[in-house]
């Protein structure tokens, strides 16, 4: 097998191609987050408090510069993001939990453990008769 042949072997495997669509998803999320916090979020923040940009936001101290404006901009999208992430895990653990099954359709012989169907009087394997359905076996 040469090179190339184990590299595409490599590179075409499921999880590799399952990696690569996160990204881009991952991408695209993160480009519609930092709209919403840029474009909507803090522009009502900046109409609440009359500042236009946080990135403006700063006070000095012994002449260094702290900008905190950049750092709450960027706080407010971590918050966004780990929000979306959460409600798309909380998604797909819903879609994935087992539905509630009514009540069991099959019970076990008692005598000879032969799976039987819950209506049964009489067992189909060994004949035996079996107590009314609902009672469970006997």
């Amino acid at each position: 097998m040469t090179v190339l042949d184990e590299f595409k072997e490599f590179a075409l495997k499921g999880s590799m191609v399952d990696l690569a669509v996160g990204v881009v998803i991952g991408v695209a999320f993160n480009a519609v987050v930092q709209s919403f916090a840029n474009d909507i979020l803090l522009a009502l923040v900046a109409a609440l408090f009359g500042e236009p940009s946080f990135a403006n936001l700063h006070f000095t101290i012994n002449g260094a510069v702290i900008g905190y404006g950049i750092f709450l901009t960027t706080l407010v999208n971590f918050v966004i993001v780990a929000f979306g992430v959460f409600m798309v895990i909380k998604f797909i653990n819903r879609l994935r939990r087992p539905e509630v099954e009514g009540p069991p359709t099959t019970r076990t012989c008692p005598y000879c453990l032969t799976v039987v169907p819950t209506e049964a009087t009489r067992c189909s394997a060994c004949t035996s008769e079996l107590s009314p359905a609902g009672g469970g076996s006997i």
